[in-house]
């Protein structure tokens, strides 16, 4: 940086920097004492008996989060505030001998320049020559400049030092992180070697997939490695580096007995260790085990020209039933595959909502919500990542059986259309829209005569009649409500012609 003048160094605003200074060093004290308090309520999440379950594990990891930031941002503010109390220091120093030199050189009088040095010759007598007194006030200004102008360099050192240590936060100039969540990705990716910018926020899979679209390799190998969960998290990116990132975690909370989720991640880690025992490919394409809340591919998501996606109904927990849905999964996909024997086949076990845990919560609509917003998200993320790939957006096939049903019915109301190409509607209560409100091109149903989930409306009209609009698959008459996917009836047999593609009008 450019040095400053010796009229400059005079007039600094020192009131303004010791005020800066002092709150600096207020919020620095501060912090500690608050992130101890974070802390220790989110170790209390731990043994409280009040709440429980997947809200206070998340409530929890949202705690070690913000805990987190806040012990990168107290060592930023120490680091800083001491560069700052120097600069204080040395800009008091600074502005005190300037305002000596001045007004030692305009007594004489003589001229300064701007870098504190005599700008003319020293003061003659008109008789005697040169006075001795004045010369040796002239040297003492020129002194008191050149110890002013020192001192402001040393000042303007310590200013840049207390700026860089705010770098890692994001601050620099007049920029600050927007949001939290910038704040903390820096945080996270502070010990990268390489730089890497913030993902956008906001949960636009389109914005994320131009992102990542904009780095480089090492770049985002230095994402998935500095932050995994968060990449892991992001929709729009592609399957193969969400699945690096989220193994990345379950690694993490597989080593941590004590890590919330770790029952979640010890299944997941079953099922995909099942999977390519058996020469199967599976990504891990979502994975929060604090909340439960799991995606699993069987497949390459990247590469498949036709994906299914499966969203389970009552009572589906990751602990129990991942096994279950991943069976489901792979029978889609081998059924898809018969239909089609040359098709690039993916499909997706989505534990991304939490269903009604039994029958008698089954009648609230209340998990539907938040589930078809997830669905959606997840829909509009597979889209978005396959944008401008050799293989182009591939056929999606959405899947849902009983409370899945609603869970897709709610996803149809979200902004936008639904990012999929057919839906297949099994055992359903019932739903509010019709088949032409969901968006797609065809709408199938499946309900067994002698399934009694699809005999009310539940939840709204019955899939099975006329006037709902969906084309009818084929069912038996001795098929239960959990034996859609099942090898010795038609039903799956014709899912996986739906899947493929091919499947004719009856």
């Amino acid at each position: 940086m450019s040095a400053p003048t010796l009229t400059a160094v005079a007039s600094w605003d020192i009131p303004l920097l010791r005020g800066a200074v002092w709150t600096l060093d207020a919020v620095a004290d501060r912090l500690p004492a608050w992130r101890a308090r974070m802390e220790a309520v989110g170790r209390s999440l731990g043994d409280a008996d009040c709440w429980y379950g997947p809200a206070a594990q998340s409530a929890g990891a949202a705690l070690v989060e913000v805990s987190t930031v806040a012990t990168a941002v107290t060592a930023a503010l120490a680091e800083s505030l001491e560069h700052a109390q120097r600069l204080l220091a040395e800009g008091e120093a600074a502005q005190e001998l300037a305002e000596q030199a001045l007004a030692t050189a305009a007594a004489v009088p003589v001229v300064l320049d701007g870098a504190g040095r005599l700008a003319g010759p020293l003061p003659v007598g008109p008789v005697t020559g040169v006075h001795a007194g004045d010369t040796a006030d002239a040297l003492r200004a020129e002194g008191f400049a050149t110890d002013a102008m020192a001192a402001g360099q040393r000042a303007a050192l310590a200013a840049t030092e207390a700026a860089n240590a705010l770098t890692g936060l994001g601050v620099g100039g007049a920029l600050a992180p927007a949001t939290f969540e910038d704040l903390s990705w820096l945080v996270a990716v502070a010990g990268s070697t390489v730089f890497l910018p913030c993902p956008p926020t906001g949960g636009d899979p389109a914005a994320v997939a131009g992102w990542w679209a904009t780095l480089s390799t090492a770049q985002r190998n230095g994402a998935i490695r500095a932050d995994p969960s968060r990449v892991g998290g992001l929709e729009g990116l592609p399957a193969w580096a969400r699945d690096q990132a989220n193994r990345l975690t379950l690694g993490r909370v597989l080593a941590d007995e004590s890590a919330p989720g770790r029952a979640v991640a010890v299944s997941v880690a079953a099922e995909i260790g099942s999977e390519e025992a058996e020469g199967q490919e599976a990504q891990l394409y979502q994975f929060q085990p604090e909340e439960g809340l799991v995606a699993v591919a069987v497949g390459d998501l990247d590469t498949a020209d036709h994906v299914a996606l499966l969203v389970p109904g009552t009572g589906n927990d990751p602990v129990e039933d991942l096994d279950d849905l991943m069976g489901d999964a792979a029978a889609v996909g081998d059924a898809a595959r018969a239909a089609a024997p040359t098709a690039a086949v993916a499909t997706i076990a989505w534990m991304g909502y939490r269903p009604p845990s039994n029958l008698a919560t089954a009648p609230s609509p209340h998990h539907s919500w938040p589930g078809g917003r997830a669905l959606d998200a997840t829909l509009d993320g597979l889209a978005s990542a396959r944008v401008g790939t050799p293989g182009g957006r591939p056929h999606t096939t959405l899947i849902g059986h009983s409370y899945g049903t609603l869970v897709i019915d709610r996803a149809a109301d979200e902004r936008g259309r639904l990012a999929a190409h057919d839906v297949v509607l099994l055992g359903s209560p019932g739903m509010d829209n019709r088949a032409s409100e969901l968006e797609v091109e065809r709408v199938y149903e499946a309900s067994a005569p002698a399934d009694p989930i699809t005999w009310g409306e539940f939840h709204g009209e019955q899939t099975w009649e006329d006037s709902f609009g969906a084309i009818e698959l084929p069912t038996d008459p001795v098929m239960m409500h959990w034996e859609y996917y099942d090898e010795w009836f038609p039903t799956r047999a014709a899912i996986g012609e739906v899947v493929a593609g091919v499947r004719e009008p009856a």
